[in-house]
């Protein structure tokens, strides 16, 4: 079910590239089709917006009331109530203790003050999937970062199927969204990149969607702000021979179920531990919903690779830049340092990559395809923006005044050199 190779310097590099092949497989139909519905909204406005939806989705884009998320609410199961509020709050406390604030400091020049201003964006978009895809999680993971900035307004969309996943709805009211509008696919990134009548353009989109979603994203950037453009799910867990292969199997499966792109790859410096490990996989799949998913996606993009040394595991990783990475080893935070690409690192036979997903506060919005190299996950500091203040005495100005002149002619902007002149 799930291939065992020694890292020779060539076993592990295929692996490797398989999973940097699938993440780079792009559709040209899917291109061409989220293109004709992004420039049919921007040109046409709602009534393409509406031309849509009907064909696609076969409903009218609608403002779905606050109330009716409220309702959503106490129509699910309390426990599951409960456990949404405790995962917002969770993450409400852990972005509160990333944010920055707006200051002022002297600058080396006496007289002379720099500083930033920081604000949350004015309004920002959120996509939440409609169908088989409902995952309440996302939405708190979204929405509350945005809250936490100060964002004036949160407009969720979400595809207007004909009854509404209540979960999805409960978590927009816990997150504290503004408006939820009934709209989904390209035409509900459309109409949030452009304006389409009463939905208003916003400054920035979060949040997962299908292939057309994705590629109507990276075609909005430029014109609004996104997250980013994610790939397929993908775990790697680097495991000594202490590791509980029943705890690891587990977690290795639980990325492997999200789809048959998801990538789950184990990096282990003993034999006996890979052969365990993969055994027990197989055990668990047998009784797991999603076992057809889960064979496919470990056939094709899931590896255990025996390694020589956790020195070799860490480059590894570091090379593949996971979007999740566990350490199952004794000492798990020896290793911490020596980490330097991935989304999120969950440490010890205690921390599973669930935890990250619902509960534990940090955001589950991660790099994936190999982008940890460069890219960071979701968080308060996504929705916010800043400002440079810059504020000069004229003596300070004065001490600085030969240089800027010197600099600006050195670059033929005279104009720039004369705006200091003309003030001495």
């Amino acid at each position: 079910m799930i291939t065992i190779v020694r890292a020779d310097g060539t076993a592990e590099q295929k692996q490797i590239e398989a999973m940097r092949l699938r993440a780079a497989e792009t559709n040209a139909g899917v291109n061409r089709s989220a293109a004709e519905i992004m420039d049919a909204v921007r040109l046409r406005g709602f009534e393409a917006v509406r031309e849509y939806s009907l064909k696609f989705d076969h409903a009218e884009p609608r403002e779905i009331p606050v109330a009716e998320l409220k309702a959503a609410a106490e129509r699910i199961d309390p426990a599951l109530l409960a456990a949404l509020k405790r995962s917002a709050e969770n993450i409400r406390t852990y972005q509160q203790e990333l944010l920055t604030a707006s200051r002022v400091w002297e600058s080396p020049m006496p007289g002379g003050k720099v500083g930033q201003i920081v604000r949350g964006l004015t309004r920002v978009g959120v996509y939440v999937p409609g169908g088989r895809a409902a995952y309440p999680s996302s939405v708190l993971m979204n929405v509350v970062p945005a809250k936490v900035a100060g964002c004036e307004e949160i407009i969720m969309v979400t595809p207007p199927t004909e009854n509404l996943n209540d979960a999805v709805l409960a978590a927009a009211w816990v997150a504290g969204v503004d408006r939820c509008i009934g709209l989904g696919g390209v035409q509900a990134v459309a109409a949030l990149t452009y304006g389409a009548d009463w939905i208003p353009k916003v400054d920035k989109l979060v949040g997962p969607g299908n292939a057309f979603v994705a590629a109507a994203k990276r075609m909005a950037y430029g014109t609004l702000d996104i997250d980013m453009v994610a790939g397929p799910s993908e775990v790697l867990v680097i495991a000594d021979e202490t590791a509980n292969p029943v705890y690891t199997a587990a977690d290795l499966l639980s990325q492997a179920e999200h789809d048959v792109m998801a990538s789950a790859v184990l990096l282990t410096t003993s034999q006996r531990m890979a052969e365990q490990i993969a055994a027990e996989m197989e055990r668990q799949t047998a009784y797991l919903s999603k076992k057809d998913i889960i064979e496919q996606s470990l056939r094709d993009y899931g590896a255990i690779i025996v390694c020589d040394s956790l020195e070799q595991c860490c480059e590894l990783a570091n090379e593949i830049a996971p979007e999740h990475l566990e350490v199952m080893t004794a000492e798990p935070q020896k290793l911490v340092p020596k980490l330097n690409n991935a989304g999120a690192i969950f440490l010890g036979q205690n921390t599973p990559e669930p935890l990250g997903d619902y509960m534990a506060g940090p955001c589950h919005v991660l790099p994936t395809s190999g982008t940890a190299r460069f890219f960071s996950p979701l968080s308060v500091e996504s929705f916010l923006k800043k400002t440079s203040v810059i504020d000069f005495s004229r003596e300070a100005l004065e001490m600085v005044a030969d240089d800027i002149i010197r600099m600006a002619e050195s670059e033929s902007l005279t104009a720039h050199a004369n705006s200091i002149q003309v003030r001495f």
